[in-house]
Parts: structure tokens; C-alpha cells; sequence
């Protein structure tokens, strides 16, 4: 049955053209990463970067052509780009020297003033509802914010933010939808809440380059991205596509989530990325009932680990039901409750992560004249 419904899918795409060189999408080989399983079809389109933006009208006319096929569910089409030609490395106020690697075009997010990674060497940390929370902080403190879920796999924005809604297009361009101060985007706004991404790296990559390149995010101060838990492709597509002003490594205390924060800070140490500092979420538990604190994965791991490294201590947050329950309900903690404890330690954080960024953009040489 699925062989069947893939060679319907292919038969499909054969009537859909590409306008510039005649041939059908797939006898020109655009076609790449083809999954069809349980009625759900996802593949990426290849086209020369240069083309990417005009390409959308193409892209969708593809989705269409599957999405009519009978015993299809879903169809999701990414636009990616891999023959490419080398470009020079476009200037950037803020983070590590804008070096382009080999074929990867010109860096992305030019008029986004500094660009945060928060990331994790293992998931199950609480890195989105931290990365969501600063940067809700981090809009209350008057900053034009911007957060972006990279991670294609597991989205978890649309939960977080409250909303499922689907961004609208003008033009070539996605706008990014408006939530909690913060514009917003994550390719969980694009596919339905239980679609599955069973896609290759090259195909994440290519959807993680629209995410940045072809949304309309317009000029930002700062915009805090969650990366998927570990080291893997979105992380080297962030390092190399966009100027990172610095990396934020979300632990828990124990052990054996210290060992993959380890390996998140050499990653970043690897690739020219400044780690701004460690975090360590669930540091604590309160007694929602009576206050009482119990260290149940044990306290300041994080803290003695950040020491070891060389890296900034940036706070510990606690263990508390209202974060939980609020992330879940898509009500961050920090604009729902302003006033109480856990609200000022991301609010502490985000004025620590604004300073950092203040004293990396006023670093420079010095000319002394004796």
C-alpha cells in the first residue's frame, strides 16, 4: 500500500512544473527525502539558493498536487537549497567573526541586532519553557524580541505560546505570528499539532534556513532561539548561518544531565560560539502546600560545573507547579505572574543575558596615543 501510494505521489508531481526550466519536479530531480507513511507524505524541493525566495508559488503548487492524491492524510513540502555557490561572509555588529562556510551563502537574520541559542545536551531539562520565559523577560524589559523554535523534530512553541494558528503569507514571505510581546515562529505552525517530521538532516537544515530566511521578522534586538536538545545538524546549521551572539546551556543538576551540558559547551567552544553561561532549571522543589525545599536532583551541580568550565553561573530556577501547569496552558509564568519569585529569576537572568550582550557590543580595540 505505501509503495503504492508513493508511486501515486511521484505520478502526481509529474504535472507540476517548474517554470524556469520546463521539466516536471521530478525528471529534474528536485525531489529529495520522499517519506510516505500512514497517508502522511513529506519531502523537500531542491532549488539554487539565488531561486529560494521566488520558488514558494512552486513549492505550494507541489503540496496541492499531493494533497489531492487519494489516501493521502498530510503533505508537507520544505523548500532546500544545496547546490550552492560560495558567497562572502556578510559583516555582523554582534558575535563571533560572520565567517561563511564553503556553499552556505551569505549569513541570515542580518537586521537582528543579537541572537541567543538555548540549548541542552539532553532533553527533558526544561530548555523551551526557559528559552520561552526570557525571552517573554526579555520583551518586558522594552527589547523588539524574537524566539524561534529550531527544533524541527519536537516543536513545542505552539503549546507554549497558547496558540495554534497558521502564519499568513504576503508575498514570498511568512509573517510571524505575535504572542506575549514576541514574534514568533516554529514549523509547529505550519503542519498539523500530530504530524510526524520523518525527515533526513539535509531536509531539517533546509526547513530550519526558511525558518530564519523566509520569514518576515523585520528588525529585532534580540532573538532567542530553542534549539532541539544535543549536537547534532541545527546546531551546526545555527553556527555557521547566523552571527550567534552566544550560546545559554539549560542543566538540571544531576550528574548525568551535567555530562551532555559538558559536551553542549564544548560544541559551542568548537564552532566559535561564546557560551554566555549555564542555567540550572529544577534546582530545587517547593512544597507547593507548605514552602518546604527538597533538593530532589540534588542543588548547585550546575553552579560547581560552570566554575570547572570557565563559563558564567547565569541563576538557578525552581522546581514549581505553577511553571508547569502555566507553560502548559501556553500562559508563560513571567507575563502571567510578574510579581512573584520564579518570575523575577528568569526577569534576573534576562537583565544578566542583556548586560552580557551590552559589554560583547561595546567590546573592541582600544587606541591608546602616548
Amino acid at each position: 500500500m505505501g509503495e503504492m501510494l508513493e508511486q501515486a505521489v511521484r505520478t502526481a508531481l509529474r504535472s507540476v512544473r517548474d517554470p524556469v526550466t520546463g521539466q516536471d519536479v521530478v525528471s529534474a530531480g528536485m525531489v529529495d527525502g520522499l517519506a510516505v507513511k500512514a497517508g502522511m507524505v513529506q519531502f523537500a524541493l531542491q532549488v539554487p539558493r539565488e531561486r529560494a525566495r521566488e520558488s514558494e508559488p512552486l513549492r505550494a503548487a507541489a503540496e496541492r498536487a499531493v494533497a489531492a492524491v487519494p489516501g493521502v492524510l498530510s503533505a508537507t513540502v520544505v523548500l532546500t537549497a544545496h547546490r550552492t555557490e560560495p558567497a562572502k561572509p556578510t559583516p555582523h555588529a554582534h558575535g563571533p567573526a560572520a565567517k561563511t562556510p564553503p556553499g552556505q551563502g551569505a549569513m541570515l537574520l542580518p537586521d537582528v541586532g543579537a541572537i541567543i541559542a538555548v540549548a541542552s545536551g539532553k532533553g527533558g531539562v526544561g530548555k523551551s519553557t526557559t528559552a520561552v520565559n526570557l525571552a517573554v523577560a526579555l520583551a518586558m524589559q522594552g527589547l523588539r524580541v524574537g524566539l524561534l523554535d529550531a527544533d524541527i523534530y519536537g516543536p513545542s512553541l505552539p503549546q507554549m505560546l497558547g496558540t495554534h494558528e497558521r502564519p499568513r503569507a504576503e508575498g514570498q514571505s511568512i509573517i510571524p505570528l505575535s504572542r506575549w510581546g514576541l514574534k514568533a515562529m516554529s514549523i509547529g505552525f505550519l503542519v498539523e499539532q500530530e504530524t510526524p517530521m520523518i525527515w533526513r538532516g539535509p531536509m531539517v537544515m533546509g526547513a530550519l534556513e526558511q525558518l530564519m530566511g523566509q520569514v518576515a521578522w523585520g528588525a529585532l534586538d534580540v532573538m532567542v532561539v530553542d534549539m532541539p536538545p544535543g549536537t547534532g545538524d541545527a546546531q551546526l546549521t545555527m553556527s555557521q548561518r547566523v552571527p550567534l551572539a552566544g550560546a545559554v546551556i539549560v542543566s538540571t543538576p544531576q550528574d548525568v544531565a551535567l555530562i551532555d551540558a559538558r559536551r553542549g559547551v564544548r560544541m559551542f567552544e568548537k564552532v566559535n560560539v561564546p557560551v554566555l553561561g549555564l542555567i540550572e532549571n529544577m534546582s530545587f522543589f517547593c512544597c507547593p502546600n507548605c514552602g518546604h525545599r527538597t533538593d530532589i536532583f540534588g542543588h548547585g551541580g550546575a553552579e560547581a560545573e560552570a566554575k570547572r568550565l570557565g563559563v558564567e553561573f547565569l541563576g538557578g530556577l525552581p522546581l514549581k507547579l505553577a511553571i508547569r501547569e502555566l507553560a502548559d496552558a501556553g500562559t508563560p509564568i513571567v507575563a502571567a505572574r510578574p510579581d512573584s519569585e520564579e518570575a523575577a529569576a528568569y526577569q534576573r537572568i534576562a537583565s544578566r543575558l542583556r548586560e552580557k550582550l551590552a559589554e560583547r557590543a561595546g567590546a573592541g580595540p582600544r587606541i591608546v596615543i602616548d
